[in-house]
């Protein structure tokens, strides 16, 4: 089944961005996937995915992203464990 499309952007405080950032370090150093809920939908970023920063300049502004990029499977190979689906997600 392939995720509808979805494009948002939401703001956190610097404590919550801080505690994601924390999460998302310690996961990326033990190789393991990231979970997060994002505007609501919770989401399971595998430990292959990329990770790239990118800058933008541009109308009086800049712009800093990180980003984790990967593909979404074609079968239920990497279907969520029954125990990681009950996980809590920040």
């Amino acid at each position: 089944m392939t995720a509808a499309p979805r494009d948002v952007e939401q703001f956190y405080s610097t404590a919550e961005v801080v505690a994601k950032l924390r999460r998302l370090a310690d996961a990326l150093e033990t190789d393991k996937p990231f979970r997060i809920q994002i505007a609501g939908e919770r989401i399971r970023v595998p430990a292959r995915a990329r990770f790239s920063i990118e800058h933008e300049r541009g109308d009086g502004e800049e712009e800093i992203e990180f980003q984790l990029k990967w593909e979404l499977p074609d079968t239920d190979d990497e279907a969520e464990s029954d125990d990681e689906a009950d996980k809590p997600v920040v």
